[in-house]
């Protein structure tokens, strides 16, 4: 009986490096929010009837932001003892890395969507 390959999510693992990718993207989209008003009010004096660049920008670090979390869960749900996760096991620390990232990754969205809400009800640059 062979082994089926791992799929691409169980072959990541969480780390450090991983639970600063939710704040960095929205950090990222932050900033390209700020640029993006700056420049259209310079231009143009108003935001744009329809701002397609910087809805595909937000659906991008939303996207980035989901498949961050949803890589944290699956990464979570290694199998082990139950709770309370306190002794200093290899799978104990996956399980606090996962539900870190998850947690971040959920404020990150939340933050995203309060980053995207002055173009959605501000029309003119004051």
């Amino acid at each position: 009986m062979s082994e089926r390959p791992p799929h691409w999510h169980e072959r990541l693992q969480v780390t450090l490096w991983t639970l600063i990718v939710p704040p960095s993207v929205w950090a990222a989209h932050f900033l390209f929010s700020y640029l993006w008003a700056a420049i259209n009010c310079a231009k143009v004096g108003r935001f744009a009837t329809f701002p397609t660049l910087f809805v595909a920008g937000t659906a991008l670090a939303l996207g980035l932001i989901i498949l961050s979390g949803w890589i944290a869960w699956k990464q979570g749900r290694v199998p082990g003892e139950s709770p309370p996760h306190q002794d200093g096991t290899e799978s104990d620390r996956l399980r606090f890395l996962s539900k870190s990232t998850l947690l971040l990754a959920g404020l990150s969205f939340v933050a995203v969507g309060f980053t995207a809400l002055p173009v959605i009800f501000l029309r003119d640059c004051l």
